[in-house]
């Protein structure tokens, strides 16, 4: 069964309220009541003592003349009042007074004859003609009973006072039902209407909507349920970016590789048709084959980018690391892309200390600094790159430096993508062209455990950094 916001609201606040109430005003009656049948004892007991200081230094014949004036005084206060002797014959007493001996039972007269007072707040309705309290005060003389006074009021004034008390209660509790009424209604319309611009906000995230912003100005559990939910709408807003990013780009990258794929396969289809059907020189059939060569290399180039990058992704790539000299690998490299370097009138300039080392896999380290070197190489002529190698806190830094056209900043976030090319307009080069390699180079180096960062000004050069762990030599 489905229950409103509301009815939950006004059901849970109007429980608290009545339970609240109820104790309240039951410790608040108890209370009352004590103190109104305390007050009237205590009165009581004043009285008592007077009276019983005349009987002590009066005789009895004088008795009756001298409690007239407490008659009228207690008469007025709504107190009887009755003195009796040893004998416990009763030597004055108010008109239609009971007997002592109904008002006495035979244990509290036991009692008074040792000595002790008696109170009774509120005695048995069976033994008087209705609910008193009762104070019994002895005179005693040499351990023996020689009088006393028996005072007794009725509690209907005390009843009176907490039947008036409940009244006002009443209207207490009338105007708090009511206020909790009211205050249910507007929390819950209040509550409901926030709720409700979730759920709208939620149908239009399942539509597919991320543009989305609740406004919050409200430091609650639903308050920060909006701001959850707006990061949500925020991190879902830039994935779907991310993944449109990323299908543009596979698209790019699929028509790339195409056109790719499509050219060497071209003109290896017209070299063999040509060497199957004319007369070729020897000489001929050499250049021919050899072209074949460079297309064939060109295609393998781009099938093994795409394999490595998805070895290294699903982690299916082990690391074989240990510690040797970092200019090994600079002097392998210098010697593979120098004739690269040459084309492009550049110089590869080296500069490590020879007793430096690096704690890293060698084959893949070669594979990093080829591809960052080779992208240097591509974007610069006539100028330089620096091969640089150092020691800094436990870690092998290590800088690829080139005085190349540099890297837009907008463009410099996107690098380690896939599919990214930093110069789309250069897709017919022979190498790095199909946004690959540096996106592998990222994922080797965190394989490593390492860190890599890049600085560029546009046609000002660009940095690679590399840092990567250095734990010490075991013996």
């Amino acid at each position: 069964m489905k229950i409103k916001y509301f009815y939950q609201l006004l059901i849970s606040h109007l429980g608290l309220l009545l339970i609240a109430i109820v104790i309240i005003s039951t410790l608040l009656s108890h209370f009352v009541k004590d103190i109104a049948y305390q007050n009237r004892v205590n009165e009581m007991s004043s009285y008592g003592n007077e009276i019983l200081q005349d009987y002590k230094r009066l005789p009895k014949s004088e008795m009756t003349f001298r409690l007239r004036p407490f008659e009228d005084i207690l008469s007025t206060r709504q107190i009887r009042f009755f003195v009796f002797d040893e004998k416990g014959d009763i030597l004055s007493q108010q008109q239609e007074m009971p007997p002592h001996e109904v008002l006495l039972t035979k244990d509290l007269w036991a009692k008074l004859s040792k000595g002790e007072q008696i109170i009774v707040k509120r005695s048995d309705s069976r033994r008087l003609d209705q609910e008193a309290s009762l104070v019994a005060l002895p005179v005693m003389e040499e351990g023996k009973l020689k009088g006393g006074v028996v005072l007794i009021a009725p509690i209907q004034g005390a009843e009176q006072l907490i039947a008036q008390m409940n009244r006002y209660l009443y209207i207490i509790v009338f105007v708090a039902l009511t206020i909790t009424f009211i205050l249910s209604l507007f929390l819950s319309k209040f509550h409901v209407n926030r709720i409700k611009k979730l759920r709208e906000a939620t149908e239009k995230i399942a539509q597919g909507d991320y543009n989305i912003k609740l406004e919050n100005k409200h430091l609650d559990e639903i308050g920060t349920l909006g701001e959850d939910f707006n990061m949500m709408a925020k991190r879902l807003q830039q994935s779907r970016e991310e993944i449109d990013r990323l299908e543009k780009r596979r698209r790019q990258f699929i028509a790339d590789v195409s056109h790719e794929l499509k050219t060497p396969l071209t003109t290896i289809r017209g070299l063999v048709e040509w060497l199957n059907t004319a007369d070729v020189s020897a000489e001929e059939k050499e250049k021919c084959y050899a072209l074949i060569t460079d297309e064939t290399k060109r295609m393998l180039r781009l099938v093994n980018e795409n394999m490595d990058y998805e070895k290294i992704r699903s982690n299916q790539i082990t690391l074989q690391k240990f510690h040797y000299p970092l200019i090994d690998t600079f002097e392998v490299m210098k010697e593979q892309l120098s004739r690269i370097a040459e084309e492009k009138n550049n110089q590869l300039i080296v500069d490590v200390d020879p007793e430096l080392k690096v704690y890293a896999d060698y084959d893949r380290l070669i594979q990093i600094l080829v591809n960052i070197t080779k992208n240097a190489i591509q974007f610069t002529e006539d100028g330089r790159i620096y091969l640089r190698g150092k020691q800094e806190n436990q870690e092998t830094v290590i800088e690829v430096e080139d005085t190349g056209i540099g890297i837009a900043p907008d463009e410099v976030k996107h690098i380690w993508e896939r599919f990214y090319k930093a110069d789309i307009s250069r897709t017919n080069t022979p190498y790095g062209e199909y946004g690959l390699g540096l996106s592998i180079v990222k994922q080797l180096v965190d394989l490593h455990e390492g860190h890599i960062d890049m600085k560029s000004e546009k046609n000002n050069g660009t940095t690679f950094t590399i840092r990567l762990p250095f734990p010490e030599e075991k013996g």
